[in-house]
């Protein structure tokens, strides 16, 4: 373990029990959730479809009919 996730670790000990159990759950859905994008962007369909977006994505933007993002309106 490094000492910046251990540092975490021993700050979170000394939370109530309550928002332990809390943070760990949530940090144990984050890996899980992590696993999953992992295992789904690794499979080749995944890749085949990511692909195909890329190319339509970048035949829009040649062809004009795309905008520059405006962060202002997110």
């Amino acid at each position: 373990m490094n000492q910046l996730l251990q540092e975490a670790f021993d700050r979170a000990a000394e939370l109530p029990q309550e928002e332990q159990d809390r943070l760990a759950r949530f940090l144990l859905a984050e890996l899980e959730s992590e696993r999953q994008w992992s295992d789904l962007l690794a499979s080749p369909e995944s890749e085949n479809l990511l692909e195909r977006l890329a190319d339509e994505a970048l035949s829009e933007h040649r062809s004009g009919r795309t905008q520059p993002l405006d962060t202002e309106d997110l």
